[in-house]
């Protein structure tokens, strides 16, 4: 599902062109695998229980009352992070389930789909898409978008050709502002705020390079190897 810290659209939203930076330089974006880079894990998992539980309501676990935290997030979940690398804040994440394994989708919300929940090692789910409680609407977007040449990068190196994900639908419009060539795969479900709605976005190179072009983001945004296996424990 997609999070964000601030109500309403990026439509009207000029963003600054490039990456998010502050005082301490610009920020950074990773991909780590679960328990890797424990303080970093541990601010994403808090500001995910602000954003989504504290400020949005929704009906999720926090086992510490610190932390977000289901049964999705285990040792081998990929999460992409962007961060400020000299001061380790957690500036916008989001994690990524195969649609071969267990994901939310396919467990949870299959009666989005008018047809069969889309399942192949090309395809993947977006999930608990998020930016820090604690940026303007503008450093969010700003934040989004370099998540989003993100799951570009790692998409196209992995053999990913769509993603899936599912979004509550004042949400939508903001999701769509990123300029990813989306389209719904059934009717929404629900009523007002609650509704919800599932949508596929297609990868490919074009649209990448599109993206870069409009952002002036034109170098990738992904160390590689993109996955780390750092020994570190989260808390």
């Amino acid at each position: 599902m997609f999070g964000t810290a601030t109500t309403g659209t990026s439509h009207d939203i000029q963003a600054v062109p490039g990456l998010w930076r502050d005082a301490h330089g610009q920020a950074a974006a990773l991909a780590s695998r679960g328990n890797t880079r424990a303080a970093l894990r541990s601010a994403m998992l808090k500001d995910r229980k602000i954003v989504l539980m504290d400020r949005l309501g929704w009906d999720l676990q926090s086992p510490d009352g610190l932390h977000e935290i289901d049964e999705y997030d285990g040792d081998d979940t990929l999460y992409l992070i962007v961060h400020q690398p000299e001061t380790g804040r957690h500036l916008g994440s989001v994690r990524l389930l195969p649609s071969t394994g267990a994901h939310l989708l396919g467990d949870k919300f299959a009666h989005l789909c008018a047809d069969e929940v889309p399942i192949g090692p090309d395809v993947c789910e977006i999930t608990r898409l998020v930016t820090a409680p604690g940026l303007s609407r503008i450093e969010a977007l700003q934040v989004r978008r370099q998540l989003s040449i993100a799951l570009f990068e790692h998409a196209l190196a992995a053999g990913i050709t769509r993603y899936t994900m599912v979004t509550h639908l004042p949400w939508l419009p903001s999701l769509l502002s990123i300029g990813w060539d989306a389209e719904p795969m059934g009717m929404p479900h629900g009523e007002g705020v609650n509704a919800v709605a599932a949508l596929q976005i297609f990868v490919n190179e074009t649209t990448l390079q599109r993206l870069r072009s409009a952002w002036a983001i034109a170098r990738p945004v992904l160390p590689l190897p993109t996955i780390g296996r750092e020994n570190e424990r989260a808390f």
